[in-house]
């Protein structure tokens, strides 16, 4: 678990170590199953265990971390169950924007999707980093449900952005994965700009369940790892 030393006592601390944890869990610097120990954190981190204890609760309200039977707390462990449920809602949200983008987009509004997949592509093709790629992929969604002009479908989306980032971090190590997801994107684009608003949903229900079982996939290896180790 990598954490810094580098709090100091405030009064939004609480609110702080809650995105610091949160970022560290979705990172994988802390991983799935891992116990927190409140005494360790608050020691590493330099604060005392009030606003740790909050951050800690507000991190079990949005089920990032589960209380154990001692009492304690432990991040919660990815199931297939949630993988299949978070997206088969991403499915049927995402798709009905980019529907909604085909429908609703004014022709300058492309251009900084179509920048994010050149930038996409030239990444893939140099020293592979899927930290950058992860923050240019999640940016190119951001500006794609921007195009559907629907302030409520964007918020219900944004309600699932960090649970969204924690499986791009597992997708985007692959880079086979990758370089079919930026396939993906230049068809959604191709097919926005006809205002083929049927192609393009179909496009990003296909791009999501691809994105699905590669997340499957991954865990089950890491799941052989552990058991032959």
């Amino acid at each position: 678990m990598k954490l810094n030393n580098k709090f100091k006592e405030r009064k939004s601390l609480g609110q702080d170590v809650f995105d610091y944890l949160k970022k560290a869990i979705i990172d994988q610097d802390i991983e799935p199953g891992s116990r927190l120990v409140e005494s360790r954190i608050a020691d590493m981190l330099g604060i005392s265990r009030t606003p740790l204890r909050e951050a800690l609760h507000k991190l079990e309200r949005e089920d990032w971390i589960e209380k154990t039977p001692s009492g304690g707390f432990q991040v919660v462990t990815l199931t297939k169950e949630d993988i299949e449920q978070t997206f088969g809602i991403r499915s049927v949200l995402e798709a009905y924007a980019a529907r909604l983008a085909a429908e609703n987009y004014n022709t300058r509004d492309l251009e900084p999707l179509e920048k994010k997949m050149k930038e996409f592509q030239q990444c893939l093709e140099k020293e592979y980093d899927y930290v950058k790629l992860q923050k240019i992929n999640t940016q190119f969604h951001d500006y794609l449900y921007a195009l559907s002009k629907s302030q409520k479908l964007i918020k219900m989306i944004n309600q699932l952005r960090a649970h969204i980032s924690r499986f791009r971090q597992i997708i985007l190590k692959q880079k086979e994965y990758a370089q079919k997801s930026n396939d993906d994107h230049i068809k959604m684009v191709a097919a926005i700009k006809k205002r083929d608003g049927v192609a393009v949903e179909q496009l990003v229900r296909t791009h999501i369940l691809k994105g699905k079982n590669a997340v499957l996939n991954e865990l089950a290896h890491e799941k052989e790892e552990k058991i032959s180790a």
